[in-house]
């Protein structure tokens, strides 16, 4: 079993990462949440989870320990694979949404694309007890200590996006990120860059 890869970051997009490690690349499957920690930065170490099927060898890469525990957990859950774990950690840090596991917040859990009430209830039942030790410090603003104000142009974009059908949650995250990067984006800039991360 792989338990991390480090080395050079050679390409990264909002989805994949490729780390190349001992001459060899290694394409990971990624969070919102990990892409963003990985922006501008040369080189990479990321915990690895491997699913091995018999029509595919997938791995998925997280930049922390915690991200990829909860990520273990969620699979762990009837009805939920590989791509559902990862679309609703992007849409929450590990942090935000063991806090929503534990204030029972089955609305903003289902606001995640590819989850419905009841398997937004099946995590919330399955992994209560599980999640405590990962939400300290949460609070119900989600994590306040790295908080980024909403400029208009990024309600303007957030709005637009929304209506395009993208879950607001993950909506949020995504305009939230780019506007940490670029403050003075215009809408047009954060809708175009919004689409091409989610």
């Amino acid at each position: 079993m792989i338990e991390y890869i480090k080395g050079l970051l050679a390409e990264l997009t909002p989805a994949t990462a490729i780390v190349e490690a001992g001459g060899v690349g290694y394409e990971l499957l990624i969070t919102v949440n990990t892409y963003s920690q990985l922006q501008g930065k040369d080189s990479a170490k990321l915990f690895v989870y491997e699913s091995i099927r018999e029509d595919a060898h997938v791995l998925y890469g997280f930049r922390s320990k915690e991200e990829r525990e909860l990520f273990m957990l969620l699979i762990g859950i009837s009805g939920i694979g590989g791509s559902t774990a990862r679309m609703l950690l992007s849409a929450f840090n590990p942090t935000e949404l063991a806090g929503l596991i534990l204030n029972e917040d089955v609305k903003m859990i289902k606001s995640v694309k590819g989850i419905g009430p009841k398997a937004a209830q099946r995590i919330v039942v399955e992994l209560h007890d599980k999640v405590q030790s990962m939400a300290q410090g949460y609070t119900a603003e989600g994590t306040a200590k790295n908080s980024v104000v909403m400029t208009e142009a990024a309600k303007e974009a957030a709005s637009a996006l929304a209506t395009l059908g993208f879950p607001p949650a993950m909506v949020q995250k995504c305009v939230l990120s780019i506007v940490k990067q670029m403050p003075d984006a215009s809408p047009e800039d954060i809708i175009k860059m919004g689409l091409k991360m989610l």
